[in-house]
């Protein structure tokens, strides 16, 4: 989701390995922070120092470098999300609760834009490989909610994976629309509630 984990040095690879990642890491910060359309692939080119055979070597098409770069933005969010549950405790009920805690995280960071993948699905058309992708992205996550809902013994986990879902994705929005952190805070004690009065307790 955010680039706090991008930069980093790569594990001992060789030059042509080290070249694909330079290519993906630069596609990370500027995809994220100027969007899918608007960093070009000269621009990418140019700032991985990479030679433009070498690009395309690896990423024939621009949508196949974008892909790419979800899937290692699915890595890093997902990874957050299942750590921020974790950390809630070991109880389901506790953990749906806590994943909100990846939210607010990062929303405070420098530079969030928001989802990416929601931000993907704005500027990519309906039916395509980008647009598919981020559909993908966003049934994994829900399914996951609905398991977690499932082990909690919510009488209706459809329905709070869903609400739950739709919490978490207003909150990414909010937080970047309004300019507000504090919306992540909002989106956890709304979850919250949810959650205790789908299972039957106090919050």
């Amino acid at each position: 989701m955010t680039t706090s984990d991008i930069g980093k040095p790569p594990a001992a690879r060789t030059p042509a390995g080290q070249a694909r990642e330079r290519i993906l890491a630069t596609a990370f910060r500027l995809f994220y922070s100027q969007g899918l359309r608007a960093a070009g692939i000269d621009t990418i080119i140019a700032e991985s120092g990479v030679a433009k055979a070498t690009f395309y070597k690896y990423f024939p098409a621009k949508d196949d470098l974008i892909l790419a770069y979800l899937d290692k933005v699915d890595g890093v969010w997902t990874g957050q999300l299942h750590a921020a549950a974790e950390a809630a405790g070991p109880t389901p009920a506790d953990q749906l609760v806590g994943l909100f805690d990846a939210l607010a995280s990062a929303c405070r960071r420098d530079g969030y834009r928001g989802c990416a993948f929601i931000n993907a699905a704005a500027e990519s058309p309906t039916g395509t490989r980008v647009h598919d992708r981020t559909v993908a992205h966003k049934k994994q996550i829900s399914a996951w909610i609905r398991d977690l809902a499932v082990q909690a013994g919510a009488p209706a986990p459809d329905q709070l994976s869903r609400s739950l879902t739709l919490i978490l994705d207003g909150g990414l929005a909010s937080g970047v629309l309004d300019a507000d952190p504090e919306a992540a805070i909002v989106a956890r004690n709304t979850a919250s509630q949810l959650v205790s009065a789908s299972l039957g307790r106090n919050p």
